[in-house]
């Protein structure tokens, strides 16, 4: 056996003792540290002292994750190296203090010191283990002899200390029970298993399961195969549990491919309008914000369903004629229509719905003044805090203060806020004539927000028919010809304070054969119908495709 593969002891040897706990304390100072090395008669053996200072020197390299430096101490160092860097590799320590104890030399000349080794493991606690080391001198300086056995009084040539999980981490699972491949919802999980992102951050603790146990354990591996050959501490973790949410993989699919090769921020969401449940989740960038669920933005005209909603139920028809100017001016403020278009004469409140008209709906305000449109608002649960499993916003309709407040929030515009997450709902509800809570995560939901206005079923039967004529012959004609018949609403937002403004493209909609609604939002991304449309478009298309 080749000498760094062997520990010389000598005298009575201290046994391993190995412990876990989760909160320690740990003794620092000369006491800790400190070291008494005595000849026969009393007096300091200055030999023994040497040697010692010696060891502690590789111990406190160790310690510091300075493995070559510690290696250069010993009598093998690239044998030394590889261990050391591989043990702290492994282990991933958050502190480490190793501590020489009392030497002692023997008729040969060599110097025995034990140590004692404490490290903190996060997923572990306290690992603390005693061990021994003999120093030979060389060329009048004290060398540690390096073996395996001296790294850890259990290990072998050929093994390492590691980590082995006991808790095992719980998959987010699809609504078929299958590992999620969302990446918007999902997010990623640290090097130390705890979750940075997403669905995984919010559900950590319950992924990770432990019961407030240490989550892995010390083992001996062999450093080829990195098979645990023995334990060296003892969990009595319990494996995490999974989280189910509502994602149909199929859905999620066609979402995430119809996203591919958009070039500015972008969300994408899909409900299913019976039940609430959400489909589908797909944000660009995948990281950062939620957008689908938790961003924050001016609606624009696809709020016009809500305001739609707000004058059908005064007493508007959408067979009403109606004028659409190209301006309409609120007390100084002139608010036009995109690029500034009308609409002839004769044409009724449906054409100037599926055009989208900002003029008629300004012009028209008063029919959803007053606290009409917050109520309108209120009956697609806008206004409630929404327990869905995740963190959302849930859009904000204040009452109006002022006549050009409500003028522009007639339009989605001034204080009317929303997220993609609030605009697939409205489609939704017009699809099913009733608000559902979205639902992403069943087994955390303790409460759904209930709507607390009602929709009467004439005001929606109407909705649909403005829906679906804004496909066939208005804004929303990029969806034209798509199976299933898609009924929709366009929105060009503006924001910010350039000149002209700069818009978020919308569109949201439904299918009017199936339990499905959509919303579709480009951040600072053009108009709704010429480029959130085609996205829509491509979503259906691709979802059609998969059968």
């Amino acid at each position: 056996m080749a000498r760094h593969d062997r520990a010389r002891r000598r005298g009575p040897r201290r046994g391993p003792v190995l412990g876990v706990a989760v909160a320690v304390v740990l003794a620092v100072g000369a006491g800790w540290w400190g070291y008494r090395a005595w000849s026969g008669d009393g007096e300091r053996d200055p030999e023994v002292a040497a040697a010692t200072e010696r060891l502690q020197s590789f111990l406190d390299a160790w310690a510091a994750g300075e493995a070559a430096k510690a290696a250069a101490l010993s009598d093998s160092p690239e044998n030394a190296e590889s261990l050391l860097a591989s043990v702290t590799t492994n282990l991933k320590p958050t502190k480490a203090k190793l501590s020489a104890g009392e030497g002692e030399k023997n008729d040969k000349g060599e110097v025995t010191v034990p140590y004692t080794a404490q490290f903190i493991i996060p997923a572990v606690g306290l690992f603390r283990y005693d061990s021994e080391a003999t120093l030979v001198k060389k060329a009048k300086q004290w060398t540690v002899e390096f073996g395996s056995p001296m790294i850890h009084p259990r290990l072998k040539p050929g093994q390492t200390l590691a980590l082995q999980t006991v808790a095992k981490r719980a998959a987010v699972l699809d609504t078929n029970g299958d590992d999620l491949q969302a990446a918007s919802l999902r997010g990623s999980v640290d090097e130390q298993g705890r979750g940075t992102f997403g669905l995984e951050a919010r559900y950590d603790k319950q992924l990770r399961g432990g019961g407030g146990a240490a989550t892995s354990e010390v083992v001996i591996a062999d450093r080829q195969s990195g098979h645990a050959e023995a334990s060296l501490t003892k969990s009595s973790a319990k494996p995490g549990t999974p989280v189910k949410t509502t994602i149909d993989p199929k859905v999620q699919g066609a979402v995430a491919k119809a996203m591919e090769g958009l070039k500015v921020n972008a969300a994408l969401i899909a409900l299913e309008p019976s039940t609430g449940n959400i489909l589908a989740v797909s944000n660009r960038p995948a990281g950062g914000l939620n957008r689908a669920l938790a961003g924050q933005y001016p609606p624009g005209s696809t709020f016009k369903v809500v305001t739609a909603a707000a004058m059908l139920k005064a007493g508007v028809k959408p067979s009403d004629v109606v004028e659409c100017p190209k301006f309409a001016r609120v007390d100084g403020q002139r608010f036009e229509n995109q690029n500034q278009f009308t609409l002839p004469a004769g044409s009724t409140f449906k054409d100037s719905f599926a055009k989208s008209c900002n003029t008629m709906f300004v012009e028209n305000r008063a029919k959803a003044g007053g606290s009409a449109l917050h109520a309108a608002a209120a009956a697609f649960g806008i206004g409630g805090v929404w327990d869905v499993g995740d963190s959302t916003y849930d859009g904000s309709v204040p009452v109006s203060t002022s006549d050009n407040d409500l003028a522009a929030s007639t339009i989605g515009q001034a204080r009317v806020q929303a997220s993609p997450l609030v605009m697939a709902s409205i489609a939704a509800t017009v699809k099913e004539g009733t608000f559902n809570q979205p639902v992403l995560v069943p087994d955390a939901v303790k409460k759904k927000h209930e709507a607390t206005a009602r929709l009467d079923p004439s005001v929606t039967g109407d909705l649909r028919d403005m829906m679906r004529a804004t496909v066939t012959y208005g804004a929303g004609s990029a969806l034209a010809g798509i199976p299933g018949q898609p009924h929709a609403k366009t929105g060009t937002a503006e924001f910010g304070e350039e000149k002209p403004p700069r818009t978020h493209a919308w569109m949201i909609g439904y299918q009017g054969d199936s339990d499905l609604a959509w919303c579709v939002m480009l951040e600072d991304g053009g108009s709704g119908g010429a480029d959130a449309g085609p996205v829509a478009a491509r979503f259906l298309k691709g979802l059609t495709d998969a059968g």
